[in-house]
């Protein structure tokens, strides 16, 4: 057996800081927009982080092949503008009828393929919805904080040419050291220096039970579009990611596993589990190993990075729960940026299929709910018929 190296450690702690870095203040924002106390948010990002880091480990150990996962920034994302909605123990609910939704999905190929044949232009469109209202928070607060928001975007535009990998990483350190120098002017303490306050600061994280609550509305309007945004934006491209580095691992096992995890770690808010994309890609090339079939150990290491990030959610929530809106604001939008600029660009590459997307888009970006349905789900809905219409031949 080949030993370990550093460039596995190196490209598994990447991995991990730039899909950490990426999107952690987004699933801070939602924990707390479904009602959960400062306690409850670590618990979801310590389940979040025990759950990527064992499914990296275990998976990636018996298949001697690199697999990453991830939570789903997509999913989050639309979590943000949809979970206020309910309470908390229906989002809850939500999130383990996704699970179940994803399980159902693994067993049976036929269905993962009826799914993969929704035009890319319309799941693209319903991504970019969603995107949409998030990343149009980064001007929101331009009238109150002009001087702050050019310094985000001067730092975001010269530092995705300079080092577009740790960009995020140096915005969130950025925002935290500018949130506690703003909470010092504001006559607060961004964090306690006291003996009793460090140490609940470096304690380790207590799993809080949630016990599920199942309704209609939070199915129909959460844990569908959940389930659906997490397969096409994140399952189908983390099996394409594999393909594309020449791994043809078996999905089946691997996507079941990955629900079940989720299943069990929901109540403690394990929202999404699925295939890492962007990210796993990290531990596929040459610069996780120059032989192939060492790649995997890189993922192991992103495992391990993973558990650790979840050991450390007191120190995670102390530093960015009190952070000013508009931080959260600029993060966010600027984490999402790019991958708006991409979800945009595939839903209008065809050109018979821009009017049923650009419908999709601004349907679910309006953000309404009719009927217990979220306008994702409108949004979706609308943007088929209208490109079924589309090809229907028209009468003489």
């Amino acid at each position: 057996m080949s030993k370990w190296k550093l460039s596995h450690i190196s490209a598994g702690l990447t991995a991990v800081t730039v899909g950490y870095s990426s999107s952690v203040v987004i699933i801070i924002d939602v924990a707390r927009k479904a009602g959960a106390s400062d306690d409850m948010v670590i618990s979801w990002l310590f389940a979040l982080g025990l759950g990527m880091g064992i499914t990296c480990i275990l998976f990636s150990w018996l298949s001697k092949l690199p697999v990453v996962t991830a939570w789903s920034t997509p999913g989050a994302a639309f979590l943000l503008t949809s979970i206020g909605n309910y309470r908390l123990s229906e989002a809850i609910g939500a999130f383990v009828i996704c699970a179940m939704l994803s399980l159902v999905t693994a067993q049976s190929r036929s269905l993962l393929k009826q799914i993969s044949r929704i035009p890319p232009a319309i799941s693209s469109a319903l991504l970019a919805g969603i995107l949409l209202p998030i990343c149009l928070a980064i001007f929101s607060d331009v009238n109150d904080a002009p001087h702050l928001v050019a310094l985000f975007l001067a730092i975001y535009l010269i530092g995705g040419r300079l080092f577009p990998r740790y960009l995020m990483l140096l915005l969130l350190v950025m925002s935290v050291g500018i949130s506690m120098f703003m909470s010092s002017a504001d006559g607060g303490v961004a964090l306690t220096s006291d003996s009793s306050g460090l140490s609940s600061i470096f304690a380790l994280p207590v799993p809080i039970w949630v016990t599920p609550t199942f309704s209609l509305s939070a199915t129909i309007g959460l844990a569908f579009p959940l389930f659906l945004i997490t397969t096409l934006s994140q399952n189908l491209p983390g099996i394409a990611i594999h393909h594309a580095h020449g791994y043809t691992p078996d999905h089946k096992p691997i996507l079941s596993g990955i629900a079940i995890a989720q299943a069990l770690l929901a109540p403690f808010g394990g929202f999404t589990f699925n295939l890492a994309a962007i990210t796993a890609a990290l531990c596929m090339g040459e610069q996780a190993d120059s032989e192939k079939s060492q790649r995997y150990k890189a993922a192991i290491a992103a495992g391990v990075a993973y558990i650790f990030m979840g050991l450390s959610a007191s120190v995670v929530v102390a530093l960015f729960v009190s952070m000013p809106s508009i931080i959260i604001h600029l993060l966010a939008g600027l984490a999402l940026l790019a991958t708006l600029q991409g979800a945009v660009v595939r839903a209008m590459e065809i050109e018979h299929h821009r009017a049923p997307a650009l419908l999709t888009m601004l349907c679910t970006a309006s953000g309404f709910s009719l009927f217990s349905m979220t306008s994702a789900v409108w949004g979706l809905g609308l943007g088929l018929i209208l490109l079924y219409v589309q090809k229907k031949p028209a009468n003489a």
